[in-house]
């Protein structure tokens, strides 16, 4: 579903993204780790087309991001890091918005099913603007999950979410994996990582330092918070 060939990003003379190559099988919760700054979101972005690399290759469901951005974004489900809905629509009107651009039919059904199951019915006629940031959250999250895509790539699912709405997301994640769906998530949020990704790769200043299953990443005995703190404070010291 995903292929990334020595990806690069360079801004002047820092590489945000450095010589990055791993693959994302079908069926997969792959999560990509790192500290801020680690190159993260740009990585995202370059899968989703939205920004060039400066070297190295990627496809994206067959298709090249560079080349064709608008394709991989017409395919996938995207949720970009602290993006907001418009402020001048309201709650439904973005996701008719949303459903009109990609020509979606039973967009009543398809937005009901969002409203209903992460419990903002409520808000549905409230002006983006006047969102909490959990309900754009919410609202972004069913934004990127409407055209139901076989890929989704989510930067920082479960920011600004309350608990119970974070079990919701992580049950729906997993479910749609099980079902068939593919999902590559940004985070720098360990828990998330160890409790649903099947497999997982740690950035460090734009450098990819691990690319395998979280648990081999774990080993025996420790956490993946501590084997992901050794692994990177060992590259900053090296």
């Amino acid at each position: 579903m995903i292929e990334a060939d020595g990806l690069t990003k360079n801004y002047g003379n820092v590489a945000a993204v450095n010589g990055v190559s791993f693959s994302v099988g079908k069926g997969e919760l792959f999560g990509l780790l790192g500290p801020n700054g680690s190159g993260k979101t740009t990585m995202i972005r370059m899968l989703t087309g939205q920004i060039p690399p400066t070297a190295g290759s990627a496809r994206v469901m067959g298709l090249d991001p560079a080349r064709d951005p608008i394709g991989v974004r017409g395919l996938v489900g995207i949720i970009p890091e602290q993006e907001s809905p418009p402020s001048f629509l309201t709650a439904e009107e973005y996701l008719h918005f949303v459903a009109r651009i990609r020509n979606l039919d039973r967009i009543e059904e398809r937005c009901d099913r969002w409203f209903d199951l992460l419990d903002f019915r409520e808000k549905r006629g409230v002006l983006c603007k006047d969102l909490s940031r959990g309900t754009r959250q919410k609202l972004m999250f069913a934004q990127s999950f409407l055209h139901e895509p076989r890929l989704a790539l989510i930067d920082e699912p479960l920011i600004n979410l309350d608990p119970i709405v974070q079990r919701t997301v992580k049950d729906f994640l997993e479910d749609y994996v099980r079902d068939g769906g593919t999902v590559f998530i940004s985070t720098h949020i360990l828990e998330i990582a160890a409790e649903i990704c099947d497999r997982v790769a740690v950035l460090h200043n734009g450098r990819l330092l691990y690319c395998g299953r979280t648990g081999d990443l774990a080993g025996s005995g420790e956490s993946l918070e501590r084997s992901f703190l050794d692994l990177v404070r060992g590259d900053a010291g090296a």
